[in-house]
């Protein structure tokens, strides 16, 4: 595996490259470091040169001034895309980092081989938080539970890795309800420009509404929907091998 520090738009973001083969691009979710795709990067690097970066204020990369935006971590992939020499990946992206996976899919079509999107949502209403264990909209941040999987666990994961000390866990908390209070925006039938093979994954019990899910997959040209059962926003830890086969089985389609 290489591990380095890549300079991004005046930010070092954290980066492992591992594997051998065509390029798959990692996107981690919200309050997330690698460690939560940590095992589905070890099943993917068997067949796939598996590219992966920490975002501003997740893992071992330091947080940027000001709040963060969809925007911001679109230009932030395009330039690590082209940092790595790369001109188009398999993206799989999880929560945030799937919403950014449809973004780029949607803005920059030529550089998505294919994207597995799991728990995204196009719009912050339609979160369901009584259901599942995902984002709490409706809790008051920053101490609340939230998070992108099980957030005791992600919070040990911030206090281990981040170079900003334990304590800044509360700003970035903060920092991610406002962003996922207010973003994305996206239009369902914008999703009808998608051209890369696309696979929407979430959880029956996620706090991402299996029914807009549905929408997703069903405004995306031959998308593919998996509907994964017995899980809420945190699947990826909670039926890993499942949902390794899912991803393996797609790429392999594709």
């Amino acid at each position: 595996m290489r591990t380095e520090f890549l300079r991004i738009h005046g930010q070092e973001l954290y980066s492992e490259v591992a594997g051998a083969g065509e390029p798959v691009l990692l996107l981690h979710g919200g309050f997330c470091s690698l460690e939560n795709l940590r095992e589905l990067a070890n099943t993917l690097m068997q067949e796939y040169q598996v590219f992966a970066y920490e975002r501003p204020g997740h893992g071992r990369s330091a947080d940027l001034a000001g709040d963060y935006s969809y925007a911001r971590g679109l230009t932030d992939t395009l330039a690590y895309l082209d940092a790595q020499g790369l001109k188009s990946v398999h993206v799989v992206g999880y929560s945030d980092g799937a919403i950014l996976g449809l973004l780029l899919a949607l803005e920059h079509p030529e550089r998505v081989r294919s994207l597995v999107a799991v728990s995204a949502n196009l719009d912050p209403d339609v979160f369901t938080p009584a259901a599942g264990d995902g984002p709490r909209l409706d809790a008051p941040p920053p101490s609340a539970a939230v998070g992108e999987q099980e957030p005791d666990l992600e919070r040990l994961h911030y206090g281990r890795l981040s170079p900003d000390g334990a304590g800044h866990a509360e700003v970035v908390l903060a920092k991610l309800m406002r962003l996922w209070t207010t973003e994305p925006r996206i239009e369902p039938a914008r999703l009808a420009s998608i051209t890369a093979p696309t696979l929407i994954m979430s959880g029956d019990r996620d706090s991402i509404p299996p029914a807009h899910s549905l929408l997703m997959a069903a405004s995306i040209p031959g998308a593919q929907l998996a509907i994964v059962p017995g899980t809420g926003h945190g699947l990826i830890a909670q039926r890993p091998e499942l949902i390794h086969t899912l991803i393996r089985d797609f790429l392999a389609q594709v």
